[in-house]
Protein backbone atom coordinates (compact mmCIF):
# COMPACT_ATOMS: atom_id res chain seq x y z
CA UNK A 1 0.00 0.00 0.00
CA UNK A 2 1.11 3.52 -0.82
CA UNK A 3 -0.38 6.76 0.44
CA UNK A 4 0.11 9.94 -1.54
CA UNK A 5 -0.58 13.52 -0.46
CA UNK A 6 -0.29 16.39 -2.91
CA UNK A 7 0.28 20.04 -2.08
CA UNK A 8 1.31 23.27 -3.76
CA UNK A 9 -1.66 24.01 -5.96
CA UNK A 10 -3.24 27.44 -6.15
CA UNK A 11 -4.07 30.42 -8.31
CA UNK A 12 -1.40 31.89 -10.55
CA UNK A 13 -1.34 34.28 -13.46
CA UNK A 14 -0.42 33.12 -16.94
CA UNK A 15 3.34 33.01 -17.33
CA UNK A 16 3.86 32.29 -13.66
CA UNK A 17 5.23 29.25 -11.87
CA UNK A 18 4.14 26.75 -9.26
CA UNK A 19 5.79 23.74 -7.68
CA UNK A 20 3.65 20.79 -6.71
CA UNK A 21 4.78 18.28 -4.11
CA UNK A 22 3.70 14.70 -3.54
CA UNK A 23 4.64 13.10 -0.24
CA UNK A 24 4.59 9.31 -0.34
CA UNK A 25 4.33 6.94 2.60
CA UNK A 26 3.83 3.24 3.08
CA UNK A 27 5.56 0.39 1.26
CA UNK A 28 7.74 2.43 -1.06
CA UNK A 29 10.60 0.08 -1.86
CA UNK A 30 8.77 -1.67 -4.72
CA UNK A 31 7.57 1.45 -6.52
CA UNK A 32 8.35 1.25 -10.24
CA UNK A 33 7.35 4.76 -11.19
CA UNK A 34 5.74 7.93 -9.92
CA UNK A 35 4.12 10.67 -11.87
CA UNK A 36 1.64 13.45 -12.25
CA UNK A 37 -1.67 13.41 -14.07
CA UNK A 38 -4.25 16.12 -14.49
CA UNK A 39 -7.94 16.38 -15.16
CA UNK A 40 -9.66 19.53 -16.34
CA UNK A 41 -13.36 20.20 -15.97
CA UNK A 42 -15.28 17.94 -18.31
CA UNK A 43 -12.13 16.24 -19.53
CA UNK A 44 -10.48 12.89 -19.03
CA UNK A 45 -7.43 12.35 -16.85
CA UNK A 46 -4.22 12.82 -18.82
CA UNK A 47 -0.60 11.99 -18.10
CA UNK A 48 1.61 15.01 -17.47
CA UNK A 49 4.97 13.65 -16.35
CA UNK A 50 6.39 10.31 -15.22
CA UNK A 51 9.58 9.47 -13.37
CA UNK A 52 10.74 5.88 -13.59
CA UNK A 53 12.69 4.11 -10.82
CA UNK A 54 15.87 4.32 -12.94
CA UNK A 55 15.55 8.09 -13.40
CA UNK A 56 14.06 8.15 -16.88
CA UNK A 57 11.37 10.76 -17.40
CA UNK A 58 8.48 11.13 -19.80
CA UNK A 59 6.42 14.26 -20.46
CA UNK A 60 3.26 15.08 -22.32
CA UNK A 61 3.99 17.10 -25.44
CA UNK A 62 1.90 19.96 -24.08
CA UNK A 63 4.24 20.49 -21.11
CA UNK A 64 7.66 19.64 -22.54
CA UNK A 65 10.15 22.41 -21.86
CA UNK A 66 7.89 23.98 -19.23
CA UNK A 67 7.40 21.31 -16.55
CA UNK A 68 10.03 19.28 -14.73
CA UNK A 69 9.48 16.23 -12.55
CA UNK A 70 12.00 15.40 -9.85
CA UNK A 71 12.27 13.53 -6.57
CA UNK A 72 13.90 13.72 -3.19
CA UNK A 73 14.48 10.15 -2.05
CA UNK A 74 15.34 11.20 1.48
CA UNK A 75 11.96 12.89 1.85
CA UNK A 76 10.02 10.34 -0.23
CA UNK A 77 8.68 13.28 -2.19
CA UNK A 78 8.13 13.87 -5.88
CA UNK A 79 7.89 17.37 -7.29
CA UNK A 80 6.46 18.95 -10.39
CA UNK A 81 7.98 22.31 -11.23
CA UNK A 82 5.63 24.14 -13.56
CA UNK A 83 6.89 27.21 -15.40
CA UNK A 84 5.37 29.44 -18.08
CA UNK A 85 1.92 28.35 -17.01
CA UNK A 86 -0.97 28.78 -19.42
CA UNK A 87 -4.71 29.00 -18.77
CA UNK A 88 -5.09 25.59 -20.43
CA UNK A 89 -2.95 24.10 -17.65
CA UNK A 90 -5.84 24.72 -15.27
CA UNK A 91 -6.73 21.32 -13.81
CA UNK A 92 -6.75 19.18 -10.74
CA UNK A 93 -3.32 17.58 -10.57
CA UNK A 94 -3.01 14.08 -9.19
CA UNK A 95 0.07 12.26 -7.98
CA UNK A 96 0.37 8.63 -9.03
CA UNK A 97 2.62 5.77 -8.03
CA UNK A 98 2.86 2.44 -9.83
CA UNK A 99 3.78 -0.65 -7.85
CA UNK A 100 3.20 -4.35 -8.42
CA UNK A 101 0.81 -3.66 -11.27
CA UNK A 102 -1.34 -1.25 -9.27
CA UNK A 103 -1.73 2.50 -9.65
CA UNK A 104 -2.11 4.44 -6.43
CA UNK A 105 -3.53 7.96 -6.49
CA UNK A 106 -3.57 11.00 -4.29
CA UNK A 107 -6.67 13.13 -3.84
CA UNK A 108 -5.40 15.90 -6.08
CA UNK A 109 -4.53 19.57 -5.84
CA UNK A 110 -6.18 22.30 -7.88
CA UNK A 111 -4.12 24.54 -10.14
CA UNK A 112 -5.87 27.55 -11.65
CA UNK A 113 -4.09 29.73 -14.19
CA UNK A 114 -5.72 33.08 -14.91
CA UNK A 115 -5.27 34.91 -18.20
Amino acid sequence: QVQLVESGGGLVQAGGSLRLSCAASGSLFRINAMGWYRQGTGKGREQVATLMYDGRTNYADSVKGRFTISRDNALNTVYLQMNSLKPEDTSVYYCMSYMDGINYWGKGTLVTVSS
